[in-house]
């Protein structure tokens, strides 16, 4: 032991230096310190305290070649109080060191600006005791407490301004949980995809759309149309038989369900009351809604275009994913067989699609499936152009036809042969399948997709052609209330025609396929003909919604109905499709077919109605007027007169009523089309170009990894003798050198200790 006047220094041995620390103050220096370090260490009494054989702690100058030494001095004073004032060293015996002083500081620094809640989450993290983690909260709460007022304030505005955007996200996720817990048959749409795949689950979105299609567009024409109409609605006389809800006449006809009802007078409940012109209100709204249709139809095709097309990854055949991406938050045991049933359901898809597309054909089948495919085009239109012709005839003497028989009955004449051909027709188109034989079930479908849409849109189009050319030229005292009539009759016999259908043909081809001959089984959900009676009721919908303005709100409910009437018998009459795939770009394809040609043609029919037609003299909020436009044309004349209204004007003749301005929108429509359409050209090269590329480089590999073992076997082959004489010298060798050997370990972890106290 030292005696304590006898020292003239104290050196303390040290692993790791902190960076602050660098310069060593002499001998002399320590001794004039000498008090400032008895103070320091209050704790140590005397240095016959300190062992000098504890060579981890102090040593003399002589091991400086082995350890890294250091000298009291002045600077250790502030650091080693702040450690031992730190909020990590108060309630501990041991000491701490500089190093964790810095965390602590840290810790504290970090800990101030941070709320409540998340202070005290973040100290009850901590890696401490009870008593710490107390201690470290009140050293928290007093330096939080000493800060400025001004500071405080500035605080509370950010916590506040935190808090509000915390409570904005929690609200939208909570509104969007609640948005997606409320979506219509959520539950459902998953069975159905589960079990049939998306082909079929394609049919039962684009139904689903619809529907939000059709409460929209009411909502529209029930907000500016019907309610100003019922608030001057006269009573209606007319008795109620019942009837009426299949043939649309008598008691209907003096609703708001028609064009016949509404008024042509200027609507105004006070003598200084702000007052609603029905014609323009009829006229705008109907307006509005086709151009909303018509930039949510764009939208929808782009929307999925994107997804599909566009974004190919998203349905890519990443079979691994598929197989070890199980979400384990699904617990419960019908959502997991669910969520198998999925699974499965997608590598049938995907592995079909991958089949199908190495099918090759030898000329001979590939002469034969031509033939088949002409032929069956050749009959499909000749039926179609039948179909069409009989429908002309019997729409041309339809109007004689109901003027000889005074029978409500017999109204329902033609609505019931369109629907005949509309369910008869499609059903005949099917078979061609055993025909034809696509091996690509996406081809068979788009071909039957065509094939109905040319005749439906026919049938329409031939419809519109006699209501306009012979209806409206007639002697009919409201045109356009029979009009809305017959399109109202169209859907309703379109309607209870898919309802007979699905419970009785289905129902009945069930039990023919299970009980009396078995060999045909169970039949396959067709989409194209479902998919063409959606479209062909909602092209009846868009061009009647001018003659009947209630018509969305019928839709509605016969789709809303629909939907579980063919859920039902989905899940009771039909199996899966024998060959899965994939259906991602279906509802592109439905959106685009309802876009054109439905949407253009109900464009083309009403452009007509308003630019060449008469309104009835004595019905109709445009009776009075040359033409149903002419209405707008004195709307804008009286905005002449008026000196606050001149950019109405300048917008109306410059831009809606002009023609260039329509040919260069379309140009631009065009442009971005085309320019869509070489992003998507150009990305399924590249994606091509990269699934080349990495079969490549898996080739590569194999062919380098071919090559390395025929290297290794071949040395092993040549050099046999100097792998033994190797093996010999190595078991001859001497014990000082194994010693050596084992040596070599040693210094390697020694070093390597080092190295991460270094670090550390």
């Amino acid at each position: 032991m030292m005696s304590d006047n006898r020292v003239h220094e104290i050196i303390i041995e040290l692993e790791n230096v902190p960076s602050g620390i660098q310069n060593h103050p002499s001998p002399t220096q320590i001794m004039r310190d000498k008090p400032l370090a008895n103070s320091a260490f209050s704790m140590v009494s005397s240095t016959s305290d300190i062992h000098v054989t504890d060579s981890l702690i102090f040593s003399h100058r002589n091991d400086k070649k082995h350890n890294q030494l250091l000298e009291f001095s002045t600077s250790l004073k502030e650091p080693i109080s702040q450690t031992l004032r730190s909020p990590e060293c108060l309630g501990i015996d041991t000491a701490c060191t500089f190093h964790e002083t810095v965390q602590g500081q840290k810790l504290i620094t970090s800990l101030i600006p941070m709320t409540s809640r998340e202070r005290i989450k973040t100290i009850r993290n901590q890696p401490r005791t009870m008593e710490e983690k107390r201690k470290l909260r009140n050293i928290v709460d007093k330096e939080k407490s000493k800060q400025s007022h001004h500071t405080l304030q500035l605080k509370c505005c950010a916590q506040y301004l935190n808090s509000i955007s915390r409570g904005y996200r929690r609200s939208k996720n909570s509104l969007s949980d609640l948005l997606s817990s409320i979506s219509l048959w959520q539950k459902a749409l998953k069975v159905i995809g589960g079990k049939f795949g998306t082909s079929v689950l394609s049919y039962f979105n684009f139904l689903r759309w619809l529907l939000k299609f059709n409460i929209f567009s009411f909502a529209l024409n029930f907000s500016f149309i019907i309610i100003p109409q019922l608030t001057v609605a006269e009573r209606n006389t007319l008795q109620f038989t019942g009837l009426e809800f299949l043939t649309g006449a008598g008691y209907f006809t003096k609703t708001v369900m028609y064009y016949g009802f509404y008024t042509n007078s200027t609507i105004r409940h006070r003598s200084s009351g702000p007052s609603y012109d029905m014609q323009l209100a009829y006229i705008f709204t109907i307006g509005a809604w086709l151009i909303a249709c018509f930039f949510s139809l764009l939208y929808s095709m782009a929307k999925y275009f994107r997804n599909s097309f566009i974004n190919p990854h998203i349905y890519s055949r990443g079979i691994a994913k598929f197989i070890f991406c199980w979400d384990f938050t699904v617990t419960h045991e019908k959502a997991v067989k669910l969520k198998q049933k999925n699974l499965s359901t997608e590598i049938r898809e995907n592995l079909s699609e991958i089949l199908q597309e190495n099918v090759k054909f030898t000329f001979r089948q590939q002469l034969a499936c031509f033939s088949a495919h002409v032929a069956a085009w050749l009959v499909s239109a000749g039926v179609a152009a039948a179909c069409c012709v009989a429908v002309y005839y019997l729409a041309e003497y339809n109007s004689e036809f109901l003027r000889t028989h005074r029978d409500p009955g017999a109204v329902l004449l033609l609505p019931f042969v369109v629907s005949c051909i509309n369910l008869i027709v499609p059903r005949f188109y099917s078979m061609f399948g055993l025909v034809e034989r696509y091996e690509m079930p996406r081809h068979e479908v788009y071909t039957l997709l065509i094939r109905n849409i040319f005749l439906k849109i026919s049938v329409i189009g031939i419809l519109c052609y006699s209501w306009l050319n012979i209806v409206a030229l007639s002697d009919e005292e409201c045109w356009e209330t029979f009009i809305g009539q017959e399109i109202y009759r169209l859907l309703l016999m379109d309607f209870v025609f898919s309802l007979a259908d699905s419970f009785l043909g289905e129902f009945l081809r069930r039990i023919i396929g299970m009980r009396f001959i078995t060999s045909l089984g169970l039949q396959e959900f067709d989409i194209a003909r479902n998919v063409l009676e959606l479209i062909y009721a909602q092209t009846l919908v868009w061009i009647g919604i001018f003659f009947c303005p209630l018509l969305p709100l019928i839709q509605m409910i016969t789709l809303f109905i629909m939907f579980y009437v063919k859920y039902i018998s989905l899940m009771r009459n039909f199996q899966p499709p024998s060959k899965a795939w994939r259906a991602s770009q279906m509802i592109t394809v439905f959106i685009f077919l309802l876009f054109f040609p439905s949407f253009t043609g109900v464009l083309c029919t009403l452009a007509i109605t308003v630019w060449r037609l008469k309104p009835s003299a004595n019905c109709g909020p445009f009776r009075g007027v040359p033409l149903f436009i002419q209405s707008i044309y004195l709307w804008i004349d009286t905005l002449r007169k008026r000196s606050g209204y001149t950019w109405v004007v300048w917008i109306y003749q410059n831009l809606i009523s002009s023609v260039h301005f329509f040919f260069i929108l379309t140009i631009i429509v065009l442009i971005i089309t085309y320019l869509y359409w070489q992003i998507t050209e150009g990305r399924k090269v590249m994606i091509r170009l990269l699934h080349e590329q990495i079969i490549n480089e898996g080739k590569d590999k194999m062919f380098l990894i071919e090559k390395l073992t025929k290297l290794q076997d071949m040395e092993k082959r040549a050099k046999p003798s100097t792998l033994i004489l190797e093996r010999r010298e190595t078991e001859q060798q001497g014990p000082l050198h194994l010693g050596e050997c084992d040596a070599t370990p040693d210094l390697r972890f020694r070093r390597s200790v080092q190295e991460d106290n270094l670090k550390a």
